[in-house]
């Protein structure tokens, strides 16, 4: 593997000084960007196209084509793991993945199986190589998996829900089957992330977008320590053991601090955490990604210049922010929007990298 040209968002991630902050966008390849929309038809539908490396691997390069950004993230979908488990995942165009039989009790759970994920995700690998060849190495790529906790909340309830009762009410009623379906997920997550970095990401993300729905006792028990092992279990991997993490549970702003000692490199923040506190909270010795609130981008100009601006202000001085949102861009907005924001955040970050 040769030297990556553009390693702004890896020196953030190490510590090093950069010259401006770097950016990229959760869900930068996706159904804003009107050449996506040509790919998903000729992919027929969502499944087919998160399984086919060549269509994969061409809308993670859709936005780097377009837009001047400084990471790549593969595309694919947090539920091919439990796809890949024995759960048969399904799209319904705009009603997101559903599975037919969610889990109900631990038998259901015995019968998943964790093994051999290197091998069922074997297209995730094969679009990271594609991927990484059409790169050429000028930025890095991005690897990802969803949180134990939350693959859990869609394997049990079968898909999004409006208040997720039934994966709640497990901790009370059934905390056995959670505590089995969470070692098989650290499992599988684990060695799905081994995967990718053997195939050729750069760095790691694990996104936890349902831990907000937990209060600071469960969030720890069920969502933050198996992170933690997951973690533990990159670190203890030759091959993955210096690769950069980056942590992101969408409204866990109460946590920073244990999330801190998670042992992740960087913590993803959604809109709803200011920065500066955040920087107070969790040190100089971790960085932070984010977090402009999504909406801004139906702003006018002149409203996503100066909130973007006082995302970059409430940082400050220092080279431990990527910038990002706070969640996923969303589909209806304009490219040219995003496109002005990124030039905007690499113009005027720059006041704040001085020597």
């Amino acid at each position: 593997m040769g030297q990556i040209k553009n390693t702004r968002i890896l020196d953030v991630l190490k510590g090093s000084p950069v010259d401006r902050t770097p950016v990229w966008i959760m869900r930068q390849a996706g159904r804003y960007l009107p050449e996506y929309k040509k790919t998903r038809k000729k992919a027929g539908s969502f499944i087919n196209l998160c399984k086919s490396p060549d269509l994969a691997s061409e809308v993670t390069l859709q936005p780097i084509e377009r837009f001047n950004l400084d990471a790549a993230i593969i595309f694919s979908d947090i539920l091919t793991i439990p796809d890949a488990m024995g759960l048969e995942l399904k799209f319904k165009d705009n009603h997101g993945p559903y599975f037919d039989n969610p889990l109900d009790d631990i038998s259901n759970v015995q019968n998943l199986n964790d093994n051999d994920i290197d091998t069922k995700l074997n297209y995730v690998s094969e679009a990271i190589i594609e991927t990484k060849k059409k790169l050429n190495n000028e930025i890095p790529l991005i690897g990802f998996s969803g949180s134990p906790w939350t693959l859990s909340t869609y394997m049990i309830e079968g898909s999004a829900t409006k208040e997720f009762r039934k994966v709640r009410s497990k901790i009370y009623n059934d905390k056995k089957m959670l505590q089995t379906l969470n070692q098989k997920l650290v499992n599988a997550i684990s060695n799905y992330l081994i995967m990718q970095v053997k195939a050729g990401a750069n760095i790691l993300m694990i996104f936890d977008s349902w831990g907000g729905l937990l209060n600071t006792e469960n969030y720890i028990n069920f969502s933050l320590d198996p992170m933690k092992k997951i973690i533990e279990k990159l670190r203890k991997n030759e091959l993955t053991k210096k690769i950069p993490v980056i942590l992101f549970t969408k409204g866990g702003g109460n946590w920073l601090k244990q999330i801190t000692d998670s042992g992740c490199d960087a913590i993803g923040l959604d809109w709803t955490v200011e920065l500066s506190a955040a920087r107070k909270t969790v040190g100089e010795n971790i960085c932070l990604q984010g977090n402009l609130d999504p909406c801004a981008l139906h702003g006018t100009k002149e409203s996503i210049k100066n909130a973007a601006s006082k995302v970059m202000d409430s940082y400050g001085f220092g080279h431990k922010h990527i910038f990002n949102l706070g969640h996923g861009i969303d589909q209806y907005v304009d490219p040219d929007n995003l496109e002005f924001l990124i030039n905007h955040v690499k113009e005027y970050s720059k006041r704040y990298h001085q020597n």
